[in-house]
């Protein structure tokens, strides 16, 4: 089996029957619904095998030749120009919807058209349209904003490309709550991604989160030490340490070791800041836990 890469980051399994000695990045003829399809040789071998990948696969045809190159590269150009196209008739019927891709099978019996819109479109008469000028096969397919980031491609806030165009298959639901649970300020610009949605990533540290965090003490809550009454105001679960605030000038920070021989004590705490032999009367200041 070999694992074959379209446009727009669209990948599928393909069995290999005549066992072509395929490289990664070779291009490759492969079935498609009703037709043929063009795609590059993304995974082989014992890579894919750790996939444990089952299910019934269509089969490879051919290694590409130079021939098919050049159609590969000319329907490159037709898409530029059915993308051109199909945006023009969608401002025709006055519709409600962004146009993403545009993406024709290589054998040319099949184009598809992906957008974007906030609601349901009724694009029938665009169809209609579009069948009079190719006198093809026509689909039009809606997509969410995190497809269209997956489709068009681009690099996060981290310098690597977007998790969407690399490994993630399927999209998992997201909330603000996994970004609360690991202490992260909620600042949209920070959180979201290309797409505009939150971060895939905010889920991947997540369990290690929730599991460390069991360990730690809740932010706010006091503790009695050998230094006097502390309230916690940070834990860092990858330094294994919590600070505690003595004073609004007064910090220390303890190992978790340390700290869970620490007791916790119910009820605010009224500190001052400085012993009166160090500050004015003036100058004293009480900090409250």
């Amino acid at each position: 089996m070999i694992e074959v890469a379209f446009k727009g980051e669209r990948k599928e399994i393909y069995n290999n029957p005549q066992q072509f000695p395929f490289m990664v990045g070779d291009y490759v003829v492969v079935e498609a619904e009703k037709g043929q399809d063009l795609g590059i040789v993304n995974q082989l071998g014992a890579m894919l095998k750790r996939k444990n990948i089952q299910g019934d696969f269509r089969n490879v045809i051919r290694k590409a030749t130079p021939k098919d190159l050049e159609v590969f590269k000319e329907k490159q150009r037709k898409e530029f120009e059915a993308f051109k196209t199909c945006r023009q008739r969608i401002s025709d019927h006055n519709l409600d919807m962004k146009l993403v891709d545009v993406e024709i099978q290589f054998d040319g019996n099949k184009i598809t058209f992906y957008f974007t819109s906030d609601k349901r479109v009724d694009f029938r008469e665009l169809v209609k349209s579009l069948a009079a000028i190719y006198k093809v096969r026509i689909e039009l397919r809606q997509i969410g904003v995190r497809d269209e980031a997956k489709r068009i491609g681009g690099y996060g806030s981290c310098g690597r490309k977007l998790c969407c165009t690399t490994f993630i298959k399927e999209f998992a639901p997201i909330t603000t709550q996994s970004a609360k649970e690991q202490n992260m300020p909620l600042n949209p610009q920070k959180l979201s991604g290309l797409c505009g949605r939150l971060l895939c990533c905010l889920m991947y540290e997540r369990e290690f989160y929730l599991e460390q965090s069991k360990k730690y003490p809740e932010l706010e809550r006091t503790y009695q030490t050998p230094k006097g009454v502390g309230k916690v105001i940070k834990a860092d679960l990858f330094g294994e340490t919590v600070t505690l605030a003595f004073s609004e000038t007064k910090f220390e920070t303890f190992s978790i070791e340390e700290f869970t021989k620490f007791e916790h004590v119910e009820g605010a705490q009224k500190l001052v800041e400085e012993d009166d032999d160090e500050l004015g009367s003036n100058d004293k200041t009480d900090f409250t836990l």
